[in-house]
């Protein structure tokens, strides 16, 4: 009895664990464990009832009152509106027709296509769901193989959960107590290396195997010079421009996050406009989509609030220290490659909000503590570098089967001729690169800390 006592932590994690796989609501998993647990802690007296008093101002001050989380909503609304406004469409018409003489043309018009797309949304279900009716057919009707049209349309579309403005990146911000701004920007240089490290494969393969990425041909090009000019200017620039106005604004110094992602709201309202499809019953449709999305996202933030804070009232941080010198490891660098693949291994089975709200707030000050000189020059830049790696690795949690949230978006869109194994055959090279982006940010830490140092953040 003394040991589950000192172990409540740890069976704590362990049910939180086994629910999640059993299927129930993640917020009300998060919710209802800690409350459970707070409870045992009390019958044990380890955990004082009192306590329970500090839950709600706890997730009021982290959450409802936090200026940072603003964006969220800002962000969500900005990209569910870019794609029901048909932006994202002619965009990719566009980069088809700027490709069409590279080998695997038709695929990199798509990755450079989630790679815009991320820049401007960050809504991985939006991106995918949108690639695969755009893009899928397009692909098919070319002669490009099902595994490659999967697998670069899954992979595009997940950029969005790294390339700000990032949900994602939001949030670490907030659980890591560290710049959103700072973080968008660590998050560029690693964002356009997975994109392009995509292309890098994509034209690859079109190279070796061009059965698998037939070219296009020139009767895919616009009739004339005027019909090509004017694409670029309708289709191609005023997305562009809006991601130049919402991340050089932040980057700049002129506004924040949230005040950019107004301002991304408001230019993807005038997109809109441009394109003729603005009235009030898309924008009924899309109010009604970014307010469900922001409730599961904020529900999830107050369920795991209350986890985190009664996780370590009962001795969790303790708990993960003696975990990992029982499997001897006590370095900085062994921890840290622990932590990658436990992130690794935690994506086959959880979404990327769950695994952040978990790993970060329990590795993270143990990490803080470790040196990891001269690799890294000193550890007032390792947060930033840790959140980029996770973030970075958290691309796979999107791929891998059995809950791979992307996978799940394209098979409910996919024709029937393609079935779960194209897309789980498609996405292992893919997966293999994002894992290969992971080892050169370690490796290279510039990657991520050079752009932030150039914009003054880390000075």
């Amino acid at each position: 009895m003394e040991w589950l006592v000192d172990h409540l932590a740890v069976l704590m994690f362990l049910v939180l664990t086994f629910i999640m796989f059993i299927g129930y609501p993640v917020a009300f998993v998060l919710g209802g464990v800690a409350l459970a647990f707070g409870v045992i802690g009390i019958m044990f007296d380890v955990f004082r009832p009192a306590q329970f008093g500090s839950l709600i101002p706890r997730i009021w001050g982290q959450a409802v009152q936090n200026p940072v989380l603003i964006a969220i909503p800002m962000f969500v609304f900005m990209g569910t509106l870019l794609e029901k406004s048909g932006v994202a469409d002619e965009l990719l018409k566009a980069l088809q027709v700027l490709t069409r003489r590279i080998p695997g043309g038709l695929a990199m018009s798509v990755t450079l296509m989630g790679t815009i797309m991320a820049a401007t949304t960050g809504i991985v279900g939006a991106s995918v769901i949108m690639l695969t009716l755009i893009a899928l057919p397009t692909m098919l009707a070319r002669g490009y193989s099902k595994e490659l049209s999967v697998g670069t349309i899954a992979s595009a579309g997940t950029l969005g959960i790294l390339i700000p403005p990032s949900i994602m990146l939001v949030i670490m911000g907030d659980l890591l107590t560290i710049s959103v701004g700072t973080l968008f920007t660590a998050a560029i240089l690693p964002g356009i290396l997975l994109s392009v490290l995509y292309l890098i494969y994509q034209g690859v393969i079109a190279a070796v195997k061009p059965e698998l990425a037939p070219p296009l041909s020139d009767a895919a090009a616009p009739a004339s010079r005027a019909e090509f000019w004017r694409m670029i200017l309708r289709s191609f620039l005023p997305p562009s421009f809006l991601i130049f106005v919402v991340l050089g604004s932040i980057f700049g110094g002129f506004a924040t996050p949230t005040e950019a992602g107004g301002t991304g709201c408001a230019g993807a309202i005038l997109l809109a406009i441009w394109n003729k499809r603005f009235n009030m019953k898309m924008l009924k449709e899309v109010i009604e989509s970014s307010a469900l999305t922001n409730a599961l996202v904020f529900f999830i933030v107050f369920g795991a609030t209350l986890f985190s804070f009664v996780f370590r009232a009962l001795g969790g941080d303790e708990a993960v220290e003696e975990l990992l010198k029982a499997l001897g490891i006590d370095t900085g660098w062994e921890v840290l490659v622990f932590v990658m693949i436990i992130v690794f291994i935690m994506g086959f089975f959880f979404d990327w909000i769950e695994i952040c709200l978990i790993v970060l707030p329990i590795f993270g000050p143990l990490l803080m503590k470790a040196s990891f000189e001269p690799h890294l020059a000193t550890n007032k830049d390792f947060m930033i570098w840790f959140a980029i790696l996770v973030a970075v690795n958290l691309q796979s949690a999107f791929l891998t089967p059995p809950f791979g949230f992307a996978l799940f978006y394209m098979k409910g869109t996919v024709p029937p001729s393609v079935t779960m194994q194209h897309i789980y055959r498609g996405i292992i090279p893919f997966v293999a690169l994002q894992m290969l982006a992971v080892a050169l940010c370690i490796i290279f830490p510039e990657v991520v800390l050079w752009l932030p140092r150039y914009f003054g953040f880390l000075d």
